[in-house]
């Protein structure tokens, strides 16, 4: 089980040795996912003195946090701070913007304190306007979400051109606090250092049943006997149907990715010539991001085709050099997706379907900074913090609505969402 044709595996230093499970465990607490969110649970409880063991199907960093485009935005996408406080209510909402506003500062925060080498960089996220209305939106928007502290600048067409060379974008928005990292030498960073600190971290052991019995969690691990006080589950859009409803209630899209070998500095030419990252108001989003390798990486929306394959990778690698000239013709070498989740709410959800089983999920496409966040939280509850005390609040695991014919209809749905945005971006180029 590995991440194919990812730019992020080639280019990540070499992961830890992966452990085994043998025999029977017996933990105060069990986190199934070896991701951002479970890593970083682990690396808090077991600072905390608890005895914690992760967990992965796979090996650590299968799943998104080994292939998402390691933008680190901070904030939740939610479009304006109205559509947070109907999602959250009153006593939530400003605890839940002002930590998904921070979320990239502390992200960057822990990289250095554990000195994880990761690639990182805060200089600052773009998000460019592909119309007119989009444009007018946006800046409505940030005007709002500023008033909260986000301190968003907003960018005229020569500032645009001037730190992105991208075309067909006149305005955009930026984000001194968002940056980038190389995701699979984050989450490899973050296994070391929670294993450093006592966490047990094992690969390959997926975790088939668990049931709760004389006040203890029972976890059926690869055939071994798992027995823990608390159970976190830090699957995102991986979810299965281990915690009832849970997978049903986030919508699974995927984030596809291409990427180049290393270029010279005249084949990317003008693009992100500062070491921003860039993503832009469509519909079906464009991002992309320029190594200190060399390599180019841009990306997109797809879904699932429905004949076990991933669709979307032609839409990218039309625009890609469409959004910038200087890319037309190089080989995209490296092609790979993954799954992210969409709450209907586009918040993250934080839920206790039983006693001693807390899950967290649903970051919408904003996962590298929150994961982070949701994974401290877990912990902190799993450590006995009032639920009350919590920038997320604990609710009940809700259905997607009509997630069914949307998922078999993804393909459909895609194409005429991207008729729509090709006309705007191409009316206003």
């Amino acid at each position: 089980m590995q991440i194919p044709d990812a730019l992020w595996r080639v280019t990540a230093p070499d992961a830890a040795p992966a452990e085994r499970l043998e025999g029977d465990l017996a933990v105060d607490v069990a986190i199934v996912g070896g991701g951002f969110t479970g890593l970083r649970a682990a690396l808090g409880l077991a600072e905390a003195g608890s005895t914690v063991a992760v967990f992965e199907a796979g090996d650590v960093g299968f799943g998104a946090s080994g292939r998402n485009g390691g933008q680190v935005n901070p904030m939740l996408p939610v479009a304006e701070p109205d559509d947070l406080h109907r999602a959250v209510g009153p006593k939530y909402f400003e605890r839940m913007a002002e930590t998904s506003l921070r979320s990239a500062d502390d992200l960057f925060d822990l990289i250095r304190a554990y000195q994880i080498q990761c690639d990182a960089r805060q200089k600052g996220w773009i998000r460019v306007d592909h119309c007119a209305a989009a444009r007018d939106v946006s800046r409505r928007n940030a005007k709002l979400w500023n008033s909260h502290g986000a301190d968003f600048e907003f960018l005229d067409r020569e500032d645009v051109q001037r730190l992105t060379g991208a075309q067909g974008y006149a305005t955009g928005t930026l984000s001194a606090r968002g940056g980038a990292v190389q995701p699979m030498a984050l989450v490899r960073g973050l296994d070391r250092v929670a294993r450093a600190a006592g966490a047990q971290v094992y690969s390959f052991a997926p975790v088939k049943d668990m049931r709760r019995r004389d006040g203890r969690w029972h976890l059926d691990v690869a055939g071994h006997a798992v027995t823990a006080e608390t159970v976190i589950v830090a699957t995102n859009g991986y979810s299965d149907g281990l915690v009832k409803g849970l997978k049903g209630s986030v919508l699974p899209l995927y984030s596809t990715q291409m990427a180049t070998d290393p270029l010279e500095d005249s084949e990317i030419g003008p693009i992100l010539p500062q070491g921003h990252t860039i993503s832009d108001t469509r519909r079906l989003i464009m991002y992309a991001r320029r190594e200190p390798g060399g390599q180019m990486c841009f990306g997109g929306i797809g879904f699932n085709d429905l004949r076990g394959g991933v669709g979307g990778f032609g839409w990218i690698q039309k625009d890609a050099p469409e959004t910038f000239p200087s890319l037309k013709g190089v080989t995209w070498r490296y092609k790979w997706s993954g799954h992210i989740a969409l709450t209907e709410d586009r918040v993250p959800h934080l839920h206790e379907p039983a006693p001693g089983l807390i899950c967290g999920l649903g970051y919408n496409g904003r996962g590298v900074a929150m994961s982070h966040v949701m994974g401290r939280e877990l912990a902190r509850r799993a450590l006995g913090t009032p639920a009350e005390d919590l920038p997320f609040p604990v609710t009940k695991i809700p259905a997607y609505k009509f997630r069914t014919p949307q998922v078999l209809g993804a393909g459909l749905a895609m194409a005429a969402l991207r008729l729509r945005d090709q006309m705007e971006w191409k009316s206003d180029a």
